[in-house]
């Protein structure tokens, strides 16, 4: 079965970030193929390189940053979403004149249609906080 999936709420204001990391790594061990994460809302939180939760809590950036570089995940980050956070990509913090890339390794920037494409591709669309 292909997922899709989308989340919506910070790291570490609910836990429904991390029972969607669970779900994915669930997933990917019986043998299903996740097509795409979608970062929305207070969900891009979990895309900043920078992230410095307390030693004794998930750093979850890492958490996805991995799982997509060994499943070929594409995590992507909503672009109005981010900016009005302040997560800026290279070339996104050049355009405003900022020196930073704040996105982590393995996130990408996009926008809702291809959050669209992600569920017309996929069997299930799970939402997420």
């Amino acid at each position: 079965m292909k997922f899709a999936i989308q989340i919506n709420s910070s790291p570490y204001h609910a836990n429904s970030g991390q029972t969607a990391y669970q779900f994915a790594c669930a997933a990917l061990a019986q043998g299903h193929e996740i097509i795409r994460i979608f970062f929305y809302h207070d969900g891009v939180y979990h895309a900043f390189r920078y992230a410095m939760p307390p030693d004794d809590e998930q750093q979850f950036s890492q958490c996805w940053t991995a799982l997509a570089r060994d499943h070929q995940i594409d995590l992507l980050v909503c672009i109005s979403a981010a900016q009005r956070r302040g997560l800026l990509a290279a070339d996104e913090a050049r355009r405003q004149g900022k020196t930073d890339n704040d996105l982590a390794e393995g996130f990408r920037i996009g926008g809702l249609g291809q959050l669209l494409e992600a569920t017309l591709a996929a069997d299930r669309f799970l939402v997420f906080g």
